[in-house]
């Protein structure tokens, strides 16, 4: 049995304390906005804070995104940007830190120095959209597929794992045996990176998931647009009455615009709810090897 001096017991009480006013202050926004997506369209445009829903339970904003061909659309697209985008990010970024892995690389530390320039300087928005427009690649599904293919951050720290992590002298034995690049990269290193693909893929797929800038600075076909790009459409045209073309696009079978904004300012709720609670999942679910992973990850090499 340990034994705790005052100090430490005091030292205990308050990081408990502490933690507790923490999940408090970050889950009391979220019971919010969930509370509010089971109201009513006129509870929900009144401003009162609600930490648990209202009774009875009202089901109008998850009906209107299962019927509303808009929302669907939009919802499908993010999850296939976030698959495929995500899957083709850690290819690439594995790819990239096998290479760069090896001490063997010729100019391996001048060829790390130049990826590393990237993460602090960048051409910007407006090259970076000149040229994807020169590319062919303005308003495509294709560019939220492969825009920010790399993240220079994520590729080091694939690199850090693989040099401290796995030994080199599996590669010398994997080459006794006959094995040749691609074959010790799929067969040896992918099932030796669990922990740090585990990582990786989490910050990949929260970055896809939630990335609305894209969208709204390359993407003009409605059709294309994610869930997130509709949703800060639906916030700020909520905020501003001005601003009544997304709102009418979407919900332009009522019968005024007050009553699309009433309908609008719920679904805004309830896609809030729809957004958040796969990350929140992924998060959970996940969360033994992304700490794991990130320990291991941070590893000098």
């Amino acid at each position: 049995m340990i034994y705790k001096t005052r100090g430490e017991k005091a030292f205990d009480i308050f990081n408990i304390l502490f933690m507790a006013v923490l999940i408090v202050i970050f889950i009391y926004p979220f019971m919010d906005v969930f509370s509010l997506s089971f109201a009513s369209p006129k509870s929900a445009s009144e401003l009162k804070i609600r930490f648990f829903p209202e009774f009875p339970l009202q089901f109008s904003a998850y009906s209107e995104i299962a019927t509303n061909r808009h929302l669907l659309t939009a919802f499908g697209n993010t999850l296939f940007r976030t698959i495929v985008g995500a899957t083709l990010t850690m290819l690439t970024t594995f790819c990239g830190a096998f290479v760069l892995a090896k001490r063997t690389l010729p100019f391996r530390k001048t060829i790390t120095s130049v990826i590393l320039f990237t993460m602090f300087f960048s051409g910007g928005l407006i090259p970076q959209f000149v040229m994807n427009q020169k590319l062919g690649l303005y308003d495509t599904v294709l560019l939220m597929i492969i825009i920010n293919c790399v993240s220079v951050w994520n590729l080091m720290i694939a690199r850090t794992y693989m040099s401290s992590a796995i030994p080199g002298e599996l590669y010398e034995a994997a080459v006794i045996d006959g094995s040749d690049h691609f074959t010790y990269f799929f067969r040896i290193i992918l099932p030796l990176s669990g922990t740090i693909i585990a990582v990786l893929c989490i910050y990949y797929g929260v970055a896809r998931w939630n990335d609305y800038f894209t969208a709204l600075v390359y993407i003009r076909d409605r059709s294309k647009l994610p869930l997130q790009t509709i949703l800060r459409e639906l916030i700020a045209s909520a905020k501003a009455s001005s601003s009544t073309d997304a709102l009418m696009s979407f919900f332009g079978d009522g019968k005024t615009i007050s009553d699309a904004i009433r309908r609008a300012e719920v679904v805004k709720y309830c896609c809030i709810v729809i957004s958040t609670v796969p990350v929140i999942a992924l998060y959970m679910f996940m969360q033994k090897y992304f700490v794991k992973g990130v320990t291991i990850g941070s590893l000098k090499g």
